[in-house]
């Protein structure tokens, strides 16, 4: 299998993209360490990676927390060796329109959506550099590519993200460790679930393929950003959208 012997760690797993991007990871041969705050969840993830066969760990996680972090990822290394496959993906909405917004919702998503994944890059990049080999991966958004009206927060916090992977990428390319961001467009989740029919639908007319996404269609992305396929893709940023933005 193309990631056998490889270690992922996926941030926001219990669910939609990070769920099904771990579910994908472990098929391909990795054994996953999954991560969010739901810990009956991310226990119910690994019962049905282990039953099919595969490897996988569940660390409760908050990523808005410093030291829940690097506890996670120590406790993550320690149990399964080493993480050289990094999964940025957890991610949170809170949608106001920027005159109404209050600091605590501007603060909260960029805490949890774009600081989180430069605290978690820290905490595994040591030790990619000794083994000379790693897959960073970045969940952003084209929101982050082209803005969105009462997303201010959450469209500056997937946009910081597609700027930190390209710093990134520099940084490290020399160790053979490669930094890529996906930017899926609209995809079947809880979180889209709460949009009314009527918003969804016109979502879809700005679509070219005529359909949302799916979970399964960024966990492909990622499963090829992971491999030795993509390994001389870097500071890339993939979009996954049906042509929403071209």
């Amino acid at each position: 299998m193309p990631l056998s012997g490889h270690i992922a760690f996926v941030t926001g797993a219990s669910q939609g993209i990070g769920r099904t991007c771990a579910l994908r990871l472990a098929k391909e041969g990795a054994a996953v360490a999954v991560a969010a705050r739901n810990q009956e969840k991310l226990n119910e993830l690994v019962n049905e990676i282990t039953t099919a066969g595969g490897k996988a760990a569940a660390f409760p996680l908050d990523v808005a927390d410093e030291e829940q972090i690097k506890n996670a990822i120590k406790a993550a290394t320690d149990q399964l060796g080493k993480i050289d496959i990094l999964v940025n993906n957890a991610g949170i909405t809170r949608d106001q329109l920027v005159m109404r917004m209050k600091r605590p919702d501007w603060d909260s998503v960029l805490q949890t959506n774009l600081t989180s994944a430069y605290l978690c890059i820290q905490q595994v990049i040591p030790n990619m550099l000794r083994l000379r080999w790693g897959r960073i991966i970045n969940i952003s958004s084209v929101f982050g590519q082209m803005g969105q009206a009462g997303q201010a927060n959450y469209a500056a916090s997937k946009a910081g993200l597609i700027g930190l992977t390209k710093a990134i990428a520099r940084e490290v390319a020399s160790r053979n460790i490669t930094c890529n961001a996906i930017a899926p467009g609209f995809i079947e989740t809880a979180m889209t679930d709460v949009l009314s029919e009527e918003f969804k639908q016109t979502a879809v007319q700005q679509i070219p393929l005529g359909r949302v996404g799916k979970p399964e269609d960024v966990a492909g992305a990622v499963a090829f950003l992971a491999s030795d396929d993509a390994s001389y893709v870097t500071g890339h940023v993939l979009s996954v959208n049906g042509g929403m933005l071209m």
